[in-house]
């Protein structure tokens, strides 16, 4: 079974990958670019006004009377 589609053969061809992005050199800085931008994303969310760190305190909520 030949897979072909607009003359590329992805099973003949696809190894080509990872001469290019070896994962023994690159996987550890991926994972620490991609955590530093989680942790970047969630500063700024935490930052806005009235999100986060500035949002306003939850009222307590009482309990509703029990079935007599």
């Amino acid at each position: 079974m030949a897979i072909e589609f607009m003359g590329y053969k992805p099973l003949e061809n696809d190894y080509k990958f990872w001469l290019v992005v070896n994962p023994a050199t690159w996987l550890i800085p991926t994972l620490i670019a991609v955590a530093l931008t989680a942790i970047l994303i969630h500063v700024v969310a935490f930052g806005l006004e009235g999100q986060g760190w500035h949002a306003p305190a939850a009222e307590a909520v009482e309990a509703a009377p029990a079935a007599q």
